[in-house]
């Protein structure tokens, strides 16, 4: 089995989930002008939950406003699916993400020939008690042996999730990387990324 800096990991990533709660950490760190004014630097919050490892997929869901464009070119130009849902007319939401993300994590664990590494960038745990959402299918996934991963600002994580992947995988808050994967144009620039206390899963069987 490869080295834990090594092992292949798939990647599964929901923008919303990780922009909103951004807004809340900022307005607490930096005031209230940050609310409208904090960006996701998009390349390295992938470098964080690349974590330095091969990458045998990655899929981000988000929507389609016009002014995501060239966010949304330049993660293909990395590797990353994009797969972009238009807002309900009504509710201003964004249609079908979780759904298109959990098709994705169900073809990955169908399609593999042994356990991989899942890591998910969201903070829903929404569905579990009905055997849907994120956290019922990372269970499939830890279930058939796969080692599991989530990323997510602390304060929005699904309190039942965030234990789970304690327990059973990592947990990576984003709070502590929140100068390196976000950014305020004209105000502050982005921090490096730093992996040295970045834990990181392993499948725990191989078929």
């Amino acid at each position: 089995m490869p080295h834990p800096t090594k092992q292949p990991v798939h990647i599964f990533w929901d923008n919303s989930n990780i922009y909103i709660p951004a807004q809340e950490v900022a307005a607490d760190r930096e005031g209230v002008l940050a609310v409208k004014e904090i960006r996701i630097h998009f390349d390295h919050l992938y470098q964080l939950a690349r974590a330095g490892r091969p990458v045998i997929r990655s899929l981000c869901v988000g929507s389609v406003p016009p002014e995501m464009d060239a966010v949304w070119k330049s993660l293909r130009a990395s590797g990353v699916a994009v797969e972009l849902f238009e807002r309900g007319a009504d509710s201003g939401a964004e249609q079908g993400i979780d759904q298109c993300l959990q098709v994705h994590m169900l073809r990955a664990l169908a399609d593999a020939d042994e356990p991989g590494v899942a890591v998910l960038l969201t903070g829903d745990g929404a569905g579990y008690d009905s055997g849907a959402g994120f956290h019922a299918d990372l269970e499939r996934m830890h279930k058939k042996g796969w080692g599991v991963e989530v990323l997510s600002w602390d304060r929005s994580c699904n309190r039942r999730l965030k234990t789970w992947a304690q327990t059973n995988g990592v947990f990576i808050a984003l709070d502590k990387h929140f100068e390196q994967v976000t950014f305020r144009a004209g105000v502050r620039q982005e921090q490096l990324v730093s992996l040295t206390h970045r834990g990181r899963a392993m499948p725990r069987v191989t078929q």
